[in-house]
């Protein structure tokens, strides 16, 4: 290790030791290195390590731990839900949602690593710190930033007696300066805030200039500034209608046309779009499915009446995992494969707004009212400023819902098609099984 990493390997001897900041910074590395001298070194009791599901503990740090020290000295036991980690055997714990912190309630810990904390739930981290109990227990943990009133950042973050900030500069804060009650008091916290560039030294030169391409808007200045800023404006801000629409008559050859995403309504419109690959390894939206409002039934024989007069034909429908009766009906009428979505909102919108900003995603000027939509696609400012939670604002939002459908739902398939690889944002779920 060298740089910042280092110094934050020297000065993690807190109870809580936090690495924030940009991707592919060396936190992960560098607190796994600390982690893994601690197993060997800590004190009797129960260790930990979490994440948002137990799958990405073993994918996020599991397995590179077991790149640094080999598979016989990490070693996976998925029967008891524990990794021996240089022979201490350690517990891994998902924290998906609120219930999480019912998987840890009365045990006691020693040490606990949390992976991209910022992404479990604050009652599960509330529950964690206070399991904490064994005399020399500390915790590490990992994330990217959020919007500035996310909790961790107000709870804990904020509360650092020692922060190592972007730039290398150090604060200090004295708990003994606060009043016992104060809510800003200090706290047992070492803070370090990473960026892209801290880490630059160990990474190829063209894989940082692409990463850093990939990402725009709040999505730069979180992913690779490391800064907590609130979600602002246009979601997708490096869509140029100039660049990016394509007239229909125009569109290359498809070498496949992958799927077509469908945003089911009741009360509200129905959407669907089309994705393709195209011979020049870019992804299109091809075309655009805009029914008239009426029941599963009516809108089966639509979608069947629309694929019949449209010259691509998709290998899947991703439809909107809500939509259980219309799923069943098209299965019933025999319409297409339908798989469900992937519906995780802010992984999906990751996804497009990189392939916009790397100019790797077109968009047909058939897609009429998703060109209507994007201008007006916007986040909800007052959420992330005020609760540190990224959402769009849920007004005429259907076709751009389609198309993240689509989009994230077949990212395996397209992936190994494009020049410039995009990297599936942590805490996605598991693209369509359907690839």
């Amino acid at each position: 290790m060298r740089g910042k990493a280092k110094a934050a390997a020297k000065l993690s001897t807190a109870r809580i030791n936090c690495y924030e900041g940009s991707v592919r910074a060396g936190k992960t590395i560098g607190s796994l290195v600390e982690w893994i001298e601690f197993c060997k070194s800590g004190p009797p009791g129960t260790f930990l390590m979490a994440g948002r599901t137990e799958r990405t503990v073993i994918n996020n740090l599991v397995l590179p731990m077991q790149e640094m020290l080999g598979p016989d000295r990490v070693k996976i036991n998925r029967g008891t839900g524990t990794v021996n980690i240089a022979g201490r055997e350690v517990l891994i714990v998902g924290a998906a949602n609120e219930l999480a912190r019912t998987k840890i309630q009365g045990l006691t810990l020693a040490a606990a690593y949390v992976d991209e904390v910022a992404t479990t739930p604050e009652s599960f981290f509330n529950m964690l710190t206070s399991r904490l109990s064994v005399k020399g227990a500390k915790l590490w943990c990992t994330c990217n930033p959020e919007g500035p009133g996310h909790w961790f950042k107000t709870k804990w973050l904020d509360r650092a007696t020692l922060w190592v900030r972007h730039d290398g500069t150090i604060i200090r804060k004295d708990p003994a300066d606060y009043a016992d009650d104060d809510p800003a008091r200090p706290i047992n916290l070492h803070r370090v805030s990473f960026t892209l560039d801290d880490n630059a030294h160990n990474l190829d030169p063209e894989y940082v200039t692409n990463t850093k391409a990939m990402y725009s808007g709040v999505w730069f200045l979180r992913m690779i500034l490391g800064q907590w800023t609130v979600a602002d404006g246009v979601i997708y801000d490096k869509f140029e209608p100039g660049s990016h629409v394509v007239p229909y008559d125009q569109l290359p050859t498809m070498q496949r046309v992958i799927g077509l995403g469908v945003d089911y309504g009741t009360t509200n419109p129905t959407a669907g779009i089309l994705l393709g690959i195209g011979a020049d390894n870019r992804l299109y939206l091809i075309d655009e499915w805009s029914p008239a409002r009426g029941t599963d039934s009516e809108l089966s024989d639509q979608l069947s009446e629309w694929l019949a007069e449209n010259r691509y034909e998709p290998e899947w429908i991703y439809l909107d995992p809500a939509a259980e009766n219309f799923s069943l009906q098209l299965y019933k009428d025999r319409i297409g494969r339908v798989a469900d979505a992937t519906n995780s909102v802010l992984p999906g919108i990751k996804l497009v707004a990189a392939l916009f900003s790397t100019d790797q995603l077109r968009v047909s000027d058939r897609c009429t009212r998703l060109l209507e939509e994007l201008p007006g696609y916007v986040w909800d400012a007052k959420a992330s400023r005020e609760k540190g939670v990224d959402k769009p604002i849920k007004l005429n939002d259907h076709f751009c819902d389609a198309m993240r459908y689509a989009i994230a739902s077949a990212f395996p398939i397209w992936d190994r098609y494009l020049p410039q690889r995009i990297e599936h944002p942590k805490g996605a779920d598991d693209a369509a099984a359907a690839a």
